[in-house]
Order: structure tokens, then C-alpha cells, then sequence
């Protein structure tokens, strides 16, 4: 994880972390990139075909595809995703596919405890 004020090449890093998730049994990598009070983000990377099952979405969070096509499926719709695209992620279960080997930044809102 790094702090703000450190770039970080996302196109460079999503080629390391597919290298990895080609060699993986899950055909899956991740890598943290920025963790802040309010904010998290891991770069995840799928080798074609390979799939994050079904999960609980957190609260507020966005899918943006830095390389290659997702599918995102919902219990009531499927979102086909390209390089370059951004999407919320529904407040539902989901599981997210990889149509060709893909790399994609996840934003996830953290949970603000207050008491």
C-alpha cells in the first residue's frame, strides 16, 4: 500500500499481477495500492475466463477495468465492462468474470465506526 503523494503505474503493475494470475491455480492476483481513512483500493487482476464467485458488495464501491473485458453479474442484470470503462457496483451479491485476461481497479468506500 502506498501513501497519496506516491504514484504508482497501474498499466505496469496490472502486467506483474497477470503474470502471477496466469501461473495461479485461481488464475487470480491482487495487489493493495492505497488504504486511507475512508477509502481502500487493490488492483485485481483475472486471467481469461477465471471468475470472482458470488460475494456481498460492500457498501459503496466502483469496478474500473484498466485492461481487458469483465462481465459482472447481479441476480438481476450482467454488465460487460472494457478497458477504460467504470461502473458502481450494485449494493447486491455479484461475481465478476474475466472475458479475456483482465486487470481492474476496486474502490471500496470503508465503513465509518463512530462511537
Amino acid at each position: 500500500m502506498t501513501d497519496q503523494m506516491s504514484a504508482q503505474n497501474l498499466e505496469n503493475l496490472s502486467e506483474e499481477l497477470l503474470e502471477k494470475a496466469r501461473g495461479a491455480h485461481s488464475g487470480r492476483a491482487a495487489k493493495g495500492v492505497f488504504a486511507g481513512t475512508y477509502l481502500r483500493q487493490a488492483l485485481l487482476t483475472l486471467r481469461a475466463g477465471a471468475e470472482l464467485a458470488e460475494h456481498d458488495s460492500p457498501p459503496e464501491a466502483t469496478l474500473h477495468v484498466i485492461r481487458g473485458q469483465v462481465r459482472m453479474v447481479t441476480a438481476d442484470e450482467a454488465c460487460e465492462l472494457g478497458a477504460g470503462e467504470l461502473v458502481g457496483i450494485p449494493p447486491q451479491k455479484h461475481s465478476v468474470e474475466a472475458q479475456t485476461d483482465a486487470a481492474f481497479l476496486l474502490t471500496i468506500r470503508t465503513e465509518i465506526n463512530e462511537g
